[in-house]
């Protein structure tokens, strides 16, 4: 058995995308807890998304440890790849991401952290029992109910809560998923861990009461349209001959069908049945052929997968050697403590605490 006093403590780094959150950040941060069992450091990472208010400053002033910030509104899977990046290049062995409405208590992270620290999980979720929520209303209780099935079939996992964003995240978790969608990195994060085979787990957390409305999507079906595209995409991404191969099936059923209800008619005449099968033929061979060259599609398309696999496996080479460079680390920590500086420094900047 290894000596696992001789492992060095885990470090955890807590990001926390924000955009104009200057009323709630301070209280996210101060929720944190900054000791956790089997955790050596917690450290909290901002990632300012092209903030117009104070919310750098509210954070640095509440204790954040480091902040990185985009010059504009990138949007929320932007940010949240941001943050994973940097907490790599930091030396997080743990990543957490938390909102900064303060729908997640901070107090929960210790639980959600645990199977990742006793290595039990790659990846851990927290299920905020959707279902329980009071203010949820039935409509919104039923859709996602209905949203986590469709993800649980196309990643192969078994998370109740999928579009949780408050989730922690492996050292080589986080090198091995990256997001590539404009709007969420929930459902395509989990599908990408799904289909790599990464160990994910599930914890059942408590939330808070969010009374502003969602900063993400504008309603309960712009949500759903955008987050379908991306379960359609992504699944089709790592699944591309299953998925052509379904489309292809839509031809080949019915153009099956006619083809040999126009070779029944054929020999049926040979009896004296008086019958035309020229259309049946006609129609069943194009749907033929249409089934044909959707199936050659899928074909090339998982051949593309394949090179997609080896384009995924370099990025994650580069991504490890990356973030051993110490020599970039200390840059990036350089630069962040003086982004602070210059923050706590400049009187324009936010009002005096």
């Amino acid at each position: 058995m290894s000596d696992q006093s001789n492992k060095p403590p885990l470090r955890l780094i807590v990001q926390i995308p924000a955009l104009n959150e200057s009323e709630t950040i301070a209280s996210v941060i101060a929720d944190i807890p900054r000791q956790i069992a089997g955790v050596g450091s917690v450290e909290v990472l901002i990632i300012d998304d092209g903030s117009t208010d104070d919310t750098v400053l509210v954070a640095l002033r509440a204790g954040a440890n480091h902040v990185v910030r985009h010059t504009s509104n990138k949007g929320l899977a932007t940010a949240y790849q941001t943050g994973i990046d940097t907490a790599l290049r930091l030396g997080a062995d743990i990543i957490v991401n938390t909102d900064a409405d303060n729908q997640y208590p901070g107090s929960e992270i210790a639980r959600l952290v645990e199977p990742i620290v006793s290595g039990r999980a790659d990846i851990v979720v927290g299920d905020r029992q959707v279902q329980t929520i009071e203010h949820f209303s039935a409509l919104k209780r039923v859709l996602q109910h209905l949203g986590s099935s469709v993800v649980r079939w196309a990643s192969e996992t078994d998370v109740p809560d999928t579009v949780s964003g408050f989730r922690a995240l492996s050292r080589e978790a986080a090198l091995r998923t990256f997001v590539t969608t404009d709007f969420s990195y929930t459902v395509e994060n989990l599908i990408q861990a799904g289909k790599r085979r990464l160990t994910i787990t599930a914890v059942p957390i408590r939330t808070n009461l969010v009374d502003r409305p969602s900063r993400l999507h504008r309603g309960n079906w712009n949500f759903i349209k955008r987050q379908a595209a991306i379960i359609a995409r992504t699944y089709a991404t790592y699944e591309p001959l299953k998925v052509f191969s379904y489309l292809a099936a839509i031809f080949f059923v019915p153009g099956a069908l006619l083809l040999l209800r126009a070779a029944y008619v054929y020999i049926a005449r040979n009896f004296g049945l008086e019958a035309d099968n020229l259309q049946s033929l006609q129609l069943g061979s194009l749907l033929m052929v249409m089934a044909l060259v959707t199936f050659l599609i899928g074909l090339l398309a998982d051949r593309v997968g394949g090179v997609r696999r080896v384009q995924e496996e370099i990025l994650y080479r580069v991504r490890s050697m990356q973030v051993e460079d110490d020599a970039w680390r200390r840059g990036v920590t350089l630069r962040l403590d003086q982004i602070e500086r210059d923050l706590r420094e400049d009187p324009v900047v936010g009002p005096e605490s």
